[in-house]
């Protein structure tokens, strides 16, 4: 790996990092403040449930259960150059487990595209899945 793209790498990794520490704290105690995470036009796809705009994103947060993250795994690359105009892009890959209220925790996996906007880490897409069997339909 040549020395500027493992430095592009590391820096998406410290991103990462950082971004994932405010998102889970945000989804945890302070989701009324959630949809500054994400761009006015943001994405998530949550188990299958579609909701774009930062707005909607947000009320779809505040309906949820309360929730208690906890993190396995981290990875983060950055997004070629070519594929999103020189933007500064990441994807961010999550896994872990969350507790709603009382109940046993599931495993999820999340992964995130952020890009940079005006000094700030901003969500473009979010797509979080339960790690639960797919059952056959009969």
């Amino acid at each position: 790996m040549d020395v500027s793209l493992r430095s592009k790498v590391d820096q998406a990794c410290r991103v990462a990092e950082e971004f994932t520490k405010l998102y889970y704290e945000a989804a945890d105690k302070r989701r009324h403040l959630i949809s500054r995470l994400y761009l006015d036009t943001g994405l998530l796809t949550w188990n299958g449930n579609g909701v774009m705009g930062n707005e909607r994103i947000q009320k779809f947060y505040m309906d949820l259960p309360p929730t208690d993250h906890t993190l396995n795994t981290l990875d983060a690359q950055p997004i070629l150059d070519e594929a999103v105009n020189g933007q500064l892009t990441y994807l961010i890959q999550v896994s872990g487990t969350v507790k709603y209220q009382e109940k046993v925790p599931k495993t999820f996996q999340q992964n995130f595209i952020v890009t940079a906007e005006g000094g700030k880490w901003k969500i473009v897409s979010d797509c979080f899945r339960l790690q639960e069997p797919i059952t056959e339909k009969s």
